[in-house]
């Protein structure tokens, strides 16, 4: 599977939103450098792991709107926004935050992201 095929598979199979599914794709030495408009923040496996369990538990759902996917080599870029959907309001959809990530492929599992966010 190429890069870009596994970095797809993983938006369009929603693994986002589950911890077990994300197992699957993180590499166990992932790295992620995260430039947000709240500051910088360095994650690794499992604090990715603990983040997207607590973005569960603090909405009633959510989902991405994908507008670029674009791929060199084991290199993929992601241009997104993630909407979720307030527990209070589980009807009325609201925008997260603007993402761009970089992620780097390694032994099919993503290995490095560099990622920069603006709240929606």
């Amino acid at each position: 599977m190429s890069a870009k095929e596994l970095v797809s598979e993983y938006y369009s199979s929603e693994a986002y939103k589950s911890k077990e599914l994300m197992r699957h794709y993180l590499h166990d030495d992932l790295v992620i450098q995260w430039h947000s408009s709240k500051g910088y923040l360095q994650l690794d496996k499992n604090d990715l792991l603990t983040l997207a369990e607590e973005l569960v538990k603090s909405y009633s759902s959510s989902s991405l709107d994908i507008t670029h996917i674009i791929s060199e080599d084991n290199i993929v870029t992601v241009r997104y926004t993630h909407y979720v959907y307030p527990i209070e309001t589980p009807n009325e959809q609201m925008p997260l935050a603007h993402f761009v990530v970089i992620w780097e492929v390694l032994d099919n599992k993503f290995y490095k992201g560099y990622l920069m966010s603006q709240v929606g």
